[in-house]
């Protein structure tokens, strides 16, 4: 389609991820939409549209309507459209998707993408009930089925009371992956003790402990191999982004806009073991989208709900080959001076993961590392950053994914 307006993200805001037993959705939206417009040098009047993102309120609070103008309704934003946008944990990436794609049709100049989430409940069960309902739940015998291949049968009575049984999903595939990669337990416990050191380098991060990898080994299993230091946690948080034509914030003077390259998503399918899974098709096009390839990414944020992901995720961006993921781990190239750093937020496993936040979240890590204002974990010299983040399960496939990429 000819004559696309270049979209750009002029400011960003979120809370620090964590459990507050005091605070609630709108709470947290406000304050990360505060910072957000405050960043971009805005204020409400100038927002034309907004789009929301919360994916289990409805099951948590009861709140299952008009989430975003019950949230937003004391910012002074409302009166103008608002969308509220639910695709499980691609919930925000979804948001932030609609809020670019309505200023590329050059139907608006200014947008914002907000997605806030309350995870945390006296009854813990409520939230695992809720994170079970992101799968097809007439599939539920099947995925019972594929996971009972492990060493220990999964705990998923009732849709899994006693934990996330999505961390059942992950260990099966896991233990797929370790037969052709050779990764093992220590493989991931690296990972988890990477995020907890950028963890605590972010401020806004939920975990500020460094870890070693005898504590990622000895904590408490969840479903083998994964143990809960490898598995991203309960939290809440809220996260926003004010996105503009580039012709506005040109005409505003913003001083460090950063460009959208590439916004792309779609959804799983049932497919085949040996086709294309729902991150290689969104990669492809989004490098095509974008005109750049894996080597030309300096930063990514990934979604790594469980450690093992954050590999499997770097081979389907091709940022190495498939199964290298743990000689990929080794070389150093995923850290601070390596060649792609990845989750220097730290990452779901220690930034934390309020599942309908999580993807603006990380595009705000994206923006701060290309605007060079990220600390001690800033990678120096990032000129293009990349966000991946999935939703969701559809068989052997993730029912949503999405891959951002930024430039500066």
């Amino acid at each position: 389609m000819p004559n696309r307006e270049r979209v750009t993200v002029a400011g960003v805001g979120m809370t620090r991820f964590g459990k507050y037993s005091d605070r609630g959705v709108r709470s947290l939206a406000e304050e990360a939409v505060g910072d957000a417009l405050k960043d971009a040098g805005v204020a409400p009047k100038d927002v034309e549209a907004v789009f929301f993102s919360n994916a289990i309120a409805g099951l948590i609070t009861g709140q299952e309507m008009i989430r975003g103008q019950v949230a937003l309704r004391n910012t002074g934003i409302l009166g103008v459209p608002l969308f509220n946008v639910e695709n499980a944990c691609a919930s925000a990436s979804s948001a932030f998707h609609l809020a670019w794609m309505a200023i590329q049709s050059g139907l608006y100049d200014v947008t914002l993408a907000v997605g806030a989430e309350k995870m945390t409940h006296p009854d813990k069960g409520l939230t695992f009930r809720a994170i079970g309902t992101a799968v097809d739940l007439d599939q539920l015998r099947e995925l019972k089925a594929r996971m009972s291949s492990g060493d220990k049968k999964p705990e998923i009575e009732g849709g899994g009371e006693k934990k996330s049984f999505f961390m059942d999903i992950y260990a099966a595939s896991t233990r797929e992956y370790m037969k052709i990669s050779g990764a093992t337990a220590n493989t991931f416990a690296d990972i988890a003790v990477k995020s907890h050191a950028f963890g605590a380098l972010n401020p806004k991060a939920q975990f500020h402990d460094r870890v070693t990898r005898e504590q990622v080994l000895a904590a408490r299993e969840v479903s083998p191999p994964l143990t809960v230091m490898m598995c991203s946690p309960i939290g809440d948080g809220a996260a926003a982004a004010v996105l503009m034509s580039e012709k506005y914030a040109r005409r505003l003077g913003i001083a460090t806009p950063v460009e959208v390259r590439a916004s792309v998503i779609f959804s799983g399918r049932d497919r085949a073991a040996d086709e294309p899974t729902a991150l290689e098709r969104v990669t492809k096009r989004a490098y095509e989208v974008a005109g750049v390839g894996p080597s030309d990414i300096n930063v990514l944020e990934v979604h790594d709900a469980a450690a093992p992901a954050e590999l499997i995720s770097c081979e389907e961006l091709g940022l190495c080959a498939r199964g290298d993921g743990p000689k990929f781990l080794a070389s150093g190239a995923m850290d601070l001076g390596g060649a792609h750093v990845v989750n220097p937020s730290g990452g779901l496993l220690s930034k934390g993961h309020p599942i309908g936040a999580t993807g603006i979240a990380q595009i705000v890590e994206i923006v701060d590392q290309l605007r060079g204002r990220c600390g001690a974990r800033q990678v120096n010299g990032a000129r293009i950053g990349l966000t991946e983040n999935g939703g969701g399960f559809l068989g052997r496939d993730a029912a949503a994914m999405s891959v951002h990429i930024f430039s500066r």
